[in-house]
């Protein structure tokens, strides 16, 4: 059973003051922390993931609402994953976790990656799983999607994916949805920054870094490259797998990270 947190922080980005920023969150269980950064799908993607990894590690897992997601509100200033870091940093901060541990999916990915480049003190290792956010020459990131392509880029089997009919949601959820969109867009733009790739090697903790095979947003040797860049990461293929395993293989992803986790 997950526990809502709010709260409420103070952070800049650089010069730019982002005055107060009003998390959203959820957590459950106890034990070492565990921070999961969800990608555009929202929160919703990947809390029965952290219900399974809560269970099956005895860690305190906790899962954030990107500010901007889930019809939540976002500072003016803030729009651009170098900025959602420092608010992370912030948020570690608040909440006072020691050695966490960030996980993070697609835009969740590179948002941790940030955090890692920033260098938090409270940070004791992360993973990236499909992560965006580096630039691979002849390996472009699919961006600009509609809905049903995004499925047919997204899963290993597309028909197990949730279907979801935009002429039959109710029009409170189909604005959060559209607000998601608008929110990912502003962050992500091509979904990549050609400056990380060569700042991944700035990072001094432990990485693991997770791809599904069959990942057609951001394909394998994507991800290899991603991992390459990072000093001393270790690179793992998820089989039967496409761009979202806390989705369509959750099991798969759990035996991935349980020995991660519980380093």
């Amino acid at each position: 059973m997950s526990n809502p947190i709010s709260l409420t922080i103070g952070t800049s980005f650089g010069d730019v003051p982002l005055s107060a920023v009003l998390f959203n969150a959820d957590e459950r269980g106890t034990g070492r922390p565990v921070v999961i950064l969800h990608g555009g799908a929202g929160p919703a993607s990947v809390t029965g993931f952290a219900d399974l990894l809560a269970d099956a590690t005895g860690t305190r897992v906790i899962v954030p609402t990107h500010p901007g997601f889930g019809g939540t509100s976002r500072p003016e200033a803030l729009t651009t994953v170098v900025g959602l870091a420092e608010v992370y940093a912030g948020l570690l901060d608040a909440l006072g976790l020691e050695d966490a541990t960030v996980i993070g999916n697609s835009i969740g990915g590179w948002i941790t990656a940030e955090l890692a480049v920033r260098g938090s003190q409270r940070l004791g290792r992360i993973a990236l799983v499909d992560s965006v956010g580096i630039e691979v020459a002849g390996h472009p990131v699919a961006s600009g999607l509609t809905p049903a392509q995004l499925t047919q880029h997204a899963w290993y089997d597309p028909s197990k994916a949730p279907s979801v009919d935009p002429a039959t949601l109710p029009p409170a959820v189909a604005e959060v949805l559209a607000g998601n969109r608008a929110t990912l867009a502003l962050y992500g733009g091509s979904m990549s920054d050609a400056t990380l790739l060569g700042r991944l090697a700035g990072i001094a903790v432990p990485a693991l870094v997770l791809w599904g095979e069959a990942d057609r947003i951001a394909d394998v040797d994507y991800g290899r490259a991603f991992a390459a860049a990072i000093p001393g990461a270790r690179f793992d293929v998820l089989p039967q797998t496409g761009h979202v395993p806390q989705m369509e293989t959750p099991d798969v992803l759990l035996e991935a990270l349980r020995a991660f986790v519980g380093e």
